[in-house]
């Protein structure tokens, strides 16, 4: 059993896995520490397995390939480009 905020930090990111993770506290300090410090895609403060359709749901380490939901669940689909092309007459050229 962890006995210390620290000891419950280091448990949690011991994982090979980080997809989601719960912290029930009466102090918003140990809540803010908790939710900065666990290495998850989602931390859950007070509550477990709430969900909105706007927010970002994924893990990290072996936990996920990215987010589902909200605006982060697009990046699957896009792929950044850089296009050049000269410009003729330029006084650069």
């Amino acid at each position: 059993m962890n006995r210390t905020i620290e000891e419950a930090i280091k448990s949690a990111n011991n994982s090979r896995y980080g997809l989601v993770a719960g912290v029930v506290t009466k102090s918003l300090d140990t809540a803010n520490t908790m939710s900065r410090s666990i290495r998850a895609g989602v931390v859950w403060i007070n509550c477990y397995f709430a969900f909105e359709n706007d927010i970002p749901y994924g893990g990290c380490k072996m936990s996920g390939f990215g987010k589902d939901s909200g605006l982060e669940a697009l990046h699957k689909y896009l792929h950044v480009k850089s296009v050049v092309t000269p410009i003729y007459n330029s006084p650069w050229l």
